[in-house]
């Protein structure tokens, strides 16, 4: 019953040093004892009915345990019963001995005692690998609910120790004790905090770099001539949508053309070379910073295949071990699948664009004037809100259409499953993030047609045009937008989520709140080894472990596919976003002390897996690299207006005959790129009375665009396809030399520092010659 307090026996009383006298309790003070490390809990619901099926099987788990020399202590708490799992010592000196005598590892001779973490990995790999006579594994009765929940149980000192010096706020500048977390958390969860260190470290120069692009533009905000051509020109621009928009000034656009100058300006492709550059160097350097560490860690030539086959002879000694298969039937059909998934995120983009269409018509239409010349404006932020909301909803569809995807595939183990997963779950996330940005950085705007001759969807919809400043600034506005909301609200959700539900744990759970001097005469996390608590304090220790949120084998994968979106956001398109490393890195230094907060004080403790590097993800990064090459080259090419403004200050302006002139060569450059509509007989039919005529009153006969046009007939320029051969010419100039960058960095940067090269090479030397005496012995 809620609020209930379970009394414990007089026996029980007595045994832990506490009895009654004259009818008052009174404590014994024996010597102190410690807790008797258990590496595992199973938690199942208290069964009454022993015929049921659910208790006969978890009768038999326990059995089966029981076989392998496995001691099982078993505590009833209500309606919750504990299984503390504790592995004999042979079952370690095994695992020892195998990884001693394996070439897969550098097993340091003097390390007599096996670590926690890697004595809870043993245990976590028996106990899924312990089927009962029906078959079934842990795995299976988790599903069916004979247990309710398993974990590894956190160590106190340890706990609060990383907690004082690394889990908590105050330590948002210092430095991250990583050899302690790989010695709590093993070897994965260390990479992966020593990648988002290093990361956030090497983030410092792109965000410095990327400021000063910005402040740049910032400069020339009262010299530049074309923003003043802008906010001083008369010019009257066709109407931005059917019916109710009006014509409107060039002029009216003079805050955003200074916006706009912020990030499309000629630093701009100096940063977007260096972002590309920096990327290449960012990974050769972290291989240099992962190799120190795994060096010190003595897992540099750790095999995971390996690994796997000595925990099934621990676990089985006749163990056979499951083949590599390859079907070429299974994969086809998982490539269709893929494929047919690519094209309903793909699908899913052009939904986004039929709703931005349609809102920028419903907004014309409306009563508000600001809206209705903010129509298009209003209609892109709003597309991207319900892209937002559309990545929240595709991420849980992406992730169970990528598992059941790995099920297909049978692949031989966890691991191979979860490198499957990871490139599968990548693909469709960053599908169902930069579908949208891809549209609009390369189609918007160039696909919506001319007065005249608007394409339209269902012949009712124009199009969307580009916004009135350039096409690059809308591309900012979404990156911003969903950068910001991601990162802000994701922030939110991933540390109040599991604070939360701790919080509903222990308010549905009964608080075990007697202590006893038998085992809290001191703190139990500073006793000698050897000795154990008693049950009372067990099972104190154990809920409070149980009230935890829940962690799986795809948790840390769920923080690292968060980090490599944001690096895509990152690289790919920064020409158009200039201040996305620094968003990104004032984000991360505040991710890394969530995620330390969170993993330490909120979740259950993870199972210590060993690695040596962050497996998959490094080639991600990599295609991620070259992806942002090609990106930032076709973005400053065709989405920017860097070669537009380069053609006609050497071809058409008026430094264009190399005569030294008193007008800056960029004069008359706006007035250059627009295009003129005569409102006559041709096009009578696309805008009506009330639109020809300005917010003054007065009438029109023409009205200007962006393009480069003919008024005649609207063919297109010859201007236009010098423009567009110089924005190939520029992309393919732009890629063949950013990349032979890249190739020169990643040959110019060692993969590995020489001082770890040399210390593997005499580790290798004697480990050899502690063989040779031991066989001449």
């Amino acid at each position: 019953m809620p609020g209930h307090k379970r009394q414990p026996s007089i026996e029980l009383l007595e045994i832990i040093g506490v009895v009654k006298e004259n009818g008052n309790e009174q404590t014994l003070l024996p010597p102190v004892h410690t807790p008797l490390s258990y590496d595992y809990v199973l938690v199942a619901k208290t069964i009454d009915n022993q015929e049921r099926e659910a208790f006969k099987k978890q009768t038999e788990f326990i059995e089966e345990l029981k076989k392998k020399n496995i001691r099982v202590k078993k505590i009833i708490d209500d309606d919750l019963v504990f299984y503390g799992i504790q592995a004999p010592k042979e079952i370690f000196e095994k695992y020892r001995y195998l990884l001693k005598v394996s070439d897969a590892c550098n097993w340091s001779s003097d390390q007599n005692v096996v670590p926690l973490s890697t004595r809870i990995r043993i245990v976590h790999f028996i106990l899924n690998h312990t089927p009962i006579s029906s078959g079934e594994g842990l795995r299976d009765l988790m599903k069916s609910k004979v247990f309710e929940a398993k974990f590894c149980l956190h160590e106190k000192k340890k706990q609060r120790e990383l907690k004082e010096s690394w889990a908590r706020w105050t330590a948002c500048l210092q430095g991250q004790p990583i050899t302690a977390v790989r010695n709590y958390f093993g070897e994965k969860v260390a990479l992966y905090y020593l990648w988002l260190g290093w990361y956030t470290f090497l983030l410092i120069p792109p965000a410095i770099i990327g400021m000063v692009v910005f402040l740049y533009g910032l400069a020339f905000f009262n010299s530049s001539p074309l923003i003043k051509e802008v906010c001083e020109t008369d010019t009257v621009m066709c109407p931005r949508c059917d019916e109710k928009c009006q014509v409107w000034q060039l002029s009216d656009t003079c805050a955003y053309a200074k916006i706009s100058l912020l990030f499309d300006n000629n630093g701009t492709v100096f940063f977007a070379m260096f972002m590309a550059v920096w990327a290449t160097l960012f990974l050769e350097f972290w291989k240099r910073h992962r190799a120190s560490y795994v060096c010190e860690w003595k897992v540099s030539e750790w095999c995971e295949e390996e690994e796997e086959l000595i925990l099934e002879i621990v676990n089985d000694a006749d163990c056979t071990p499951r083949p590599h298969k390859h079907s070429y039937m299974r994969s086809t059909l998982v490539l269709v699948y893929v494929t047919v998934m690519i094209l309903v995120l793909i699908g899913l983009t052009h939904v986004l664009v039929v709703f931005r269409a349609i809102i920028a018509v419903v907004l014309t239409k409306g009563n508000s004037e600001f809206l209705r010349n903010n129509s298009s404006s209003c209609a892109m932020m709003l597309g991207a809100v319900l892209h937002y909301f559309i990545i929240t909803v595709m991420t849980r569809i992406n992730r169970m259409v990528a598992m059941k995807l790995c099920e297909i595939e049978e692949t031989r183990s966890f691991a191979a499953t979860e490198k499957s997963f990871t490139v599968k779950m990548f693909t469709f996330q960053f599908f169902t993030y930069f579908s949208s940005l891809f549209y609009v950085a390369f189609f918007l705007g160039r696909i919506n047609g001319h007065p005249g001759g608007y394409v339209r969807i269902a012949g009712k919809w124009r199009l969307e045009e580009c916004h009135p400043s350039g096409c690059l600034t809308d591309l900012f506005i979404q990156m911003a937008i969903i950068m910001v909301l991601k990162q802000t609200i994701s922030n939110v959700f991933e540390f109040t989520g599991p604070w939360f539900n701790r919080w509903l744990k222990r308010r549905r759970t009964q608080r075990l709140q007697r202590k006893c001097a038998h085992c809290y005469l001191k703190d139990d996390s500073e006793a000698k080894d050897g000795a154990e608590l008693c049950d009372i304090c067990k099972i104190r220790d154990w809920l409070s472990n149980y009230r935890l949120n829940d962690v799986d084998s795809f948790s840390l994968f769920d923080e690292f596919l968060e980090m490599v979106i944001q690096f895509s956001f990152t690289t790919i398109f920064v020409a158009a976003f200039p201040l996305a490393p620094l968003l990104a890195l004032i984000n991360n230094i505040i991710e890394i002390r969530l995620d330390a907060i969170k993993m330490v004080t909120l979740e259950r403790r993870m199972v210590p897996k060993k690695t040596n590097d962050i497996g998959v993800w490094i080639d991600v990064l990599e295609a991620i690299g070259v992806l942002a090459v090609i990106a930032n080259g076709l973005v400053i090419g065709v989405s920017s207006d860097f070669i537009p403004r380069l053609v006609y200050r050497y071809r058409y302006g008026p430094c264009a005959n190399g005569t030294v002139t008193d007008i800056d060569c960029m004069a008359g450059y706006i007035n250059n790129t627009l295009s003129i509509a005569r409102m006559d007989d041709n096009i009578k039919n696309e805008f009506s009375e009330n639109q020809r005529r300005t917010p003054s009153g007065l009438n029109v006969t023409y009205c200007s665009y962006r393009d480069y046009r003919s008024s005649d007939d609207y063919s297109l320029t010859p201007q236009f396809w010098l423009i567009l051969a110089v924005r190939f010419a520029f992309v393919i100039l732009f890629e063949h030399v950013v990349v032979i960058c890249k190739f020169i960095a990643a040959w110019f940067v060692p993969s590995a520092p020489m001082q770890v090269k040399n210390d593997r090479l005499f580790d290798k030397l004697k480990r050899l010659k502690e063989e040779l005496r031991s066989f001449e012995m």
